[in-house]
C-alpha cells in the first residue's frame, strides 16, 4: 500500500478542543502528515494562542478560533470564518468533551445535562454544519472521539457513559446518512492515557495505576502519540471505504475479561 494514501497535504482539519492533551496529540499527527490545523477552545484567547504557538514551534501550519461548540449560532459563524480565512474543512475531529464524576443518586440534573450537551450534542451541532460544506464539495472525513465508556460502565461516570454511548450510535447514523456523499464518519475510542490530568494517579503504589496496568494486556498506559496513527488513518484516503466504525485504541482492554485474581 502506497504511503501516499496517508498523505494529508492540502487538507484542512478542524479539531475541537485541540488546545491540549489528546486533542493536541491527534492534531499534531495530522499536521505532521501535511494537514493545516485549526483548533478551537471556549475558555480563553490565551489558551488558543498558546496552542497555536506550540503547533507552529514544531513546523505545523496552525490557526486558532475562540467559540463554544454547544452554541450553534457561534459554530455556524466560526465555520464560515474558518473556511473563508483558512480553507474548506476537509477533516473534522469532534474532540471537545467534559466529565463530571458523581454517583447517579447524587448527581444534579443540571450537571448531567451539561455533560450530555458538550459530549453528545456538540458533535451533532458541529458535524451537521461542517457536513453541509462537505456534501457540496463531494466528500470529507468526520471523526468522533468516543470512549471505552461507549461500551462499558464505570462508577460515577453515568452522564459521560450515556453521552459516549450515544456518540457511538450517532457516529453510525451519520455514516448511514452521509456515506452516499463520500463522507466517512468514524470514531476513535481511547483507552487510558498518560496525560497531565492522569499524572497524579500514574504513580507506583496508587491503586488505580496498578489496576490500569494489570487490566490492560499491553501492561501500560497509552501515550498521547499512540492515537496519531488512528487519527491519520481515519482522516486519509486509506480509510475511504471505512464507515461507521469505532476504532478502540486501548491496549487491548476491551478484548479481554481480565486476569484472574490468583494470576
Amino acid at each position: 500500500m502506497s504511503i501516499n494514501l496517508f498523505d494529508l497535504t492540502g487538507k484542512t482539519a478542524l479539531i475541537t478542543g485541540g488546545v491540549h492533551g489528546l486533542g493536541m496529540a491527534m492534531a499534531k499527527g495530522l499536521g505532521h502528515a501535511g494537514a493545516k490545523i485549526v483548533v478551537n477552545d471556549r475558555s480563553s484567547r490565551e489558551a488558543v494562542d498558546k496552542a497555536v504557538a506550540e503547533y507552529k514551534s514544531v513546523g505545523i501550519e496552525a490557526y486558532g478560533y475562540l467559540f463554544d461548540v454547544t452554541d450553534e449560532k457561534a459554530v455556524i459563524a466560526s465555520i464560515k470564518q474558518i473556511e473563508a480565512e483558512v480553507g474548506p474543512i476537509d477533516i473534522l475531529i469532534n474532540n471537545a468533551g467534559i466529565i463530571k464524576r458523581t454517583p447517579i443518586i447524587e448527581m444534579e440534573v443540571e450537571d448531567f445535562t451539561a455533560v450530555i450537551t458538550v459530549d453528545l450534542i456538540s458533535p451533532f451541532i458541529v458535524s451537521k454544519n461542517v457536513a453541509k460544506g462537505m456534501i457540496q464539495r463531494g466528500g470529507g472525513k468526520i471523526i468522533n472521539i468516543c470512549s471505552m465508556m461507549s461500551e462499558l460502565g464505570r462508577d460515577s461516570v453515568s452522564a459521560y457513559a450515556a453521552a459516549k454511548g450515544g456518540l457511538k450510535m450517532l457516529t453510525k447514523n451519520m455514516a448511514t446518512e452521509w456515506a452516499k456523499y463520500n463522507i466517512q464518519t468514524n470514531g476513535i475510542g481511547p483507552g487510558y492515557f498518560a496525560t497531565s490530568q492522569t499524572a497524579p494517579i500514574r504513580v507506583d503504589g496508587h491503586p488505580f495505576n496498578e489496576f490500569i496496568i494489570s487490566r490492560t494486556p499491553a501492561a501500560r498506559w497509552g501515550e498521547p502519540e499512540d492515537l496519531q496513527g488512528a487519527a491519520i488513518f481515519l482522516s486519509s484516503r486509506a480509510s475511504d471505504f471505512v464507515n461507521g466504525h469505532i476504532l478502540y485504541v486501548d491496549g487491548g482492554i476491551l478484548a479481554t475479561i481480565g486476569k484472574p485474581s490468583n494470576e
